[in-house]
């Protein structure tokens, strides 16, 4: 398990890297950061990229769950 002040730090990257990532459009800087990360630390970098592929499967997860929940009430809201 790795220290938990890498987990720390890669978690308040992750946090600001998806927050420009999101102002500036470009969806791959995560990986360009990633590539910086590593070329210093190897297990920074490996932190850092998992948790930033939690937090984007914890977002298509959470986008999948709404849309499904709105097409469930699309129909039931038409049957009635």
């Amino acid at each position: 398990m790795a220290d938990p002040v890498i987990i720390e730090m890669a978690n308040k990257l992750a946090e600001e890297c998806l927050a420009v990532q999101d102002e500036t459009g470009e969806d791959r800087l995560f990986m360009k950061l990633g590539d910086v990360l590593g070329a210093s630390s190897q297990t920074l970098e490996e932190a850092f990229l998992t948790a930033v592929r939690t937090r984007m499967a914890n977002d298509q997860g959470r986008r999948f769950l709404a849309t499904t929940l709105k097409a469930h009430r699309a129909r039931t809201q038409s049957s009635e």
